[in-house]
């Protein structure tokens, strides 16, 4: 009985924990977004559209059944908040960072689990790049908080400008594409920034610097401007994004001067 327990266990995969963990996470999102708090009309969502939203917000995707700001209350738009979090950082490297900062050991199954999560080369250092994940997700979506704050208190106001500020923030880092701009108009997203560039602009670098993924910002962080010591995929990641980048922009600008 023992001997099978024992194989029953080895036999979870790292990518099946990986999975599970996922599906938990978008299970339990789905039933808070279910619960009457959880909406404008304290009637809840369906479970079909509660799901849905919760399957976007953790695979962060950004598709929509309901306009965030006028249908979620703020305790579902917060619910919405943490699961694009989950999602953008993964739930192993949130585990992970939970464990690590709390002092508890790091066993083999987790470190592996975390590798598989990450796509690291590697088991040694993975500890170490969880900090490192947590800290830059962390300093990036502040920083992004505090650029986007002035235009959203002139626009609804002290509190209410901190907690737009810090979603928008949180929501771009993570390429989840959420929003709460529907206040002004249901589904308008943030089309009614397009004429302020600094707000565009910190957006875009918000989602740059999370699309790039955080093995890449650690060559970045190790190997500075030696462009050559980065790995493969770090080389690959920062050529092609660039290149969309720019000659996206180069034909975005002939395709407006032309019409």
């Amino acid at each position: 009985m023992m001997k099978q327990q024992h194989l029953k266990y080895k036999h979870i995969t790292s990518f099946q924990i990986i999975i599970l963990g996922f599906l938990s996470v978008i299970i339990l999102g789905s039933i808070l977004l279910m619960l009457p708090v959880a909406t404008r009309d304290g009637k809840g969502a369906v479970f079909s559209d509660a799901l849905f939203t919760a399957t976007s917000a953790v695979c962060v995707t950004g598709l929509v059944i309901h306009d965030t700001a006028t249908y979620w209350s703020m305790f579902g738009q917060g619910v919405i908040l943490l699961l694009i979090q989950i999602g953008g950082m993964g739930i192993v490297t949130v585990a992970v960072s939970v464990a690590a900062f709390s002092g508890r050991k790091i066993g083999l199954m987790q470190r592996s689990t975390m590798q598989e999560a990450v796509c690291a080369h590697h088991v040694g250092g993975i500890v170490r790049l969880t900090k490192f994940i947590l800290k830059i997700t962390v300093c990036m979506e502040l920083i992004g908080a505090a650029l986007l704050l002035p235009a959203f208190i002139r626009d609804f106001g002290m509190m209410k400008g901190i907690w737009y500020a810090l979603f928008h923030s949180v929501s771009a880092f993570c390429n989840a594409g959420f929003d709460l701009i529907g206040v002004k108009e249901p589904f308008s997203s943030l089309t009614s920034y397009s004429s302020q560039p600094f707000f565009n602009f910190t957006v875009m670098a918000l989602i740059i610097t999370g699309g790039i993924g955080f093995l890449t910002w650690e060559d970045i962080k190790n190997n500075k401007l030696h462009f050559r010591k980065y790995r493969m995929q770090s080389k690959v990641i920062l050529t092609v994004t660039g290149i969309l980048i720019i000659f996206s922009s180069i034909r975005a600008f002939r395709w407006e001067k032309e019409s």
